[in-house]
């Protein structure tokens, strides 16, 4: 046969020994790490909690590139886009020896992710490195107090996308889903998730000179980007914070709405999600929004309780 005519390679397979390492390995690596998310994971069917585990190695590969503090900021940004290009080859049919791209690649083909939101993913992890490089620009001295990104909600809103919003997106084509309502509903809820997050943890993510609220809601209720990295917070911060808490609340009813438009082996999961989600900002209020004393967070035995009622919601 010609050069000419000759067809293209077939797209690598790996064998299913070889999967079922790379898939305990990602299984591993959120075991480990997602705190919350795992819970979760525990009451779906193994093919999908396999699946997410997959999506979530993935996602703290990238995260554990751009939070590297070995590594300059130029450096990060340099192994992110060399980690992004392997992925791009693995779904692309090259071959592969890494247990997370493994996985991913198997993930994505089984339940049709588009590339594009794992993408996404990795952008949004990207878009802190770009931020501190520019305060870190030798053109400009690097200021004594962070520079606030984000001059409105909406600003805000498509970091959230990217790091919150898109994990949504993929979760629910895991989980299952034929109603198309159910893609803004995931993006809402990624979003109650992430404001959540930015909650709990203003007082370490100022202290690494991120700021997450936006600069609309800090001069409404008169705080100053320097007290975000203060040893406590001031009357003041509590409720702008709790001001953050009720916009979280009105996006946590998305994943009320959510729950039925997914598969039905997927809603005990989803519900465990919601549930520790909702839990934790609930215990934040309960606690005035004091989150500078101690990092809240729910205990383990919290979140027993709550995986005990999505595992007899799934049996029933």
């Amino acid at each position: 046969m010609s050069a000419g005519v000759q067809s293209a390679p077939a797209p690598f397979s790996p064998s299913r020994s070889q999967l079922a390492v790379a898939y305990s390995v990602c299984s591993g690596i959120a075991r480990a790490a997602a705190k919350n998310f795992y819970y979760a994971f525990l009451v779906l069917p193994r093919p999908k909690r396999q699946a997410l585990c997959s999506v979530y190695a993935f996602m703290r590969r990238c995260d554990d590139i751009t939070d590297d503090p070995r590594l300059s900021l130029e450096e990060r940004r340099r192994k992110l886009a060399e980690w992004l290009d392997g992925v791009h080859k693995a779904l692309a049919g090259n071959p592969t020896d890494d247990p997370v791209l493994l996985a991913l690649t198997d993930t994505q083909r089984r339940y049709k992710i588009p590339a594009m939101l794992l993408d996404q993913l990795a952008e949004g992890t990207a878009m802190d490195v770009q931020e501190e490089l520019q305060q870190d620009s030798p053109r400009t001295p690097r200021p004594q107090v962070p520079r606030v990104p984000y001059r409105t909600f909406e600003d805000l809103r498509v970091y959230c996308y990217h790091v919150a919003s898109v994990v949504g997106l993929v979760c629910i084509r895991i989980f299952g889903y034929r109603d198309p309502a159910a893609e803004p509903l995931a993006e809402q809820l990624g979003l109650a998730f992430q404001l959540t997050n930015i909650i709990r943890d203003v007082k370490e993510d100022a202290s690494l000179g991120r700021i997450y609220l936006p600069e609309d809601d800090l001069i409404q209720f008169d705080v100053s980007p320097a007290e975000l990295a203060s040893a406590a917070g001031s009357a003041r911060l509590r409720l702008l914070l709790a001001f953050e808490a009720d916009r979280a609340r009105e996006f946590y009813r998305a994943g009320e709405q959510l729950l039925p438009l997914v598969e039905e082996d997927s809603q005990p999961a989803l519900w465990v999600l919601l549930s520790i989600y909702r839990r934790l900002l609930e215990k934040i209020a309960g606690r005035q929004f004091d989150v500078y004393r101690e990092k809240i967070h729910l205990s383990a035995f919290e979140k027993l309780v709550i995986l005990g009622k999505g595992w007899r919601n799934r049996l029933t």
